[in-house]
């Protein structure tokens, strides 16, 4: 059977409005219900990039994901919120951007991937070191928001479930296999292949562009995307943004290892990619290496470290 990507337009995070559209977006799939079932442990993973920038439009809205838990609460299912940020922790960052209201309105615990464990996804990524959070979920429902990014070219479903990857470790994997593109896609790959999320429902009402992940600007690009399969769902939006999928190291690599079905073996219920298009999405104005040197991982830690340790826990006192 051919993976389906649900493909609409949406532009306004209205919560009855946004609630009406992940709805249609998923009929299509089958509903919440096709993936969600009473009693069920429910990650859900948003990109959490960081809290110095709110309102650029570099995380997943906060009504994107209160929507999808209250879908899941409504079946009985036990959702919880988790990620990895780069710099600091998950509520840190998540506070920032105006999530805890909506996490405390609805009951919605915020995970620190601590957790580890190993999991092996192929003989050359067996040490890939995963949060055991995001392993032992019943579900996950992969929250991402699309972006350009300085190093891979766009961030996008796959590119997501990176923040599944606990800790410091993520700045040891772009030490470790920065140095090739091709290698350091197919890690991502096999991350998103190790999780593989049941859902994934992308933010694309408002999209990030130019110097991301985090240094570009919001544009407004209209679209919610949702799918089973999360190669796919990538595949069809470089379609959305009219990105050559050669020039992305994830989609290279996921085409390569056979995952990424072609643009015509995908169904689109709802609307296909050429409806959606932009003409002028902005990429980065160069590409930054993605390897990480040891003095840039120690800078990286050490950030990490005052952040989670120090600064968050002053201005939670504040």
């Amino acid at each position: 059977m051919n993976p389906s990507v649900s493909l609409i337009r949406a532009v306004s995070y209205d919560r009855d409005a946004l609630r009406s559209a992940i709805t249609a977006l998923l009929e299509p799939l089958g509903g919440m219900s096709a993936f969600v079932k009473r009693g069920d442990r429910v990650l859900l993973k948003p990109n959490l990039l960081t809290g110095a920038r709110p309102t650029k439009e570099c995380v997943t809205r906060p009504e994107v994901v209160s929507c999808v838990a209250q879908m899941v609460q409504e079946l009985g299912g036990l959702p919880f919120l988790g990620d990895g940020p780069a710099f600091g922790s998950a509520r840190g960052v998540a506070k920032a951007n105006g999530y805890l209201p909506m996490a405390e309105a609805l009951n919605l615990p915020i995970v620190e991937f601590k957790g580890k464990r190993y999991e092996t996804v192929s003989e050359e990524f067996n040490h890939l070191l995963l949060s055991k959070e995001a392993i032992e979920a019943d579900v996950v429902i992969n929250l991402p928001k699309v972006k350009s990014h300085m190093q891979l070219t766009l961030t996008m479903g796959v590119k997501n479930l990176f923040g599944c990857v606990p800790g410091k470790m993520k700045a040891w994997w772009h030490m470790e296999a920065g140095k090739d593109s091709d290698r350091f896609g197919a890690m991502l790959v096999e991350t998103a292949r190790a999780i593989d999320p049941d859902l994934t429902i992308l933010d694309g009402i408002i999209g990030h562009e130019g110097n991301g992940p985090s240094g570009g600007e919001p544009r407004d690009l209209g679209v919610l995307a949702a799918s089973s399969h999360v190669f796919a769902l990538d595949r069809a939006l470089v379609e959305i943004l009219k990105v050559d999928p050669t020039i992305v190291p994830t989609l290279r690599a996921s085409q390569r290892l056979g995952l990424c079905p072609e643009l015509h073996a995908i169904e689109f219920p709802i609307l296909h990619p050429e409806a959606l298009q932009v003409s002028d999405w902005r990429l980065p104005d160069t590409l930054m290496p993605i390897d990480f040197g040891a003095p840039r991982v120690l800078k990286s830690t050490f950030k990490h470290l005052y952040i989670r340790f120090i600064k968050e826990p002053i201005e939670a006192y504040r």
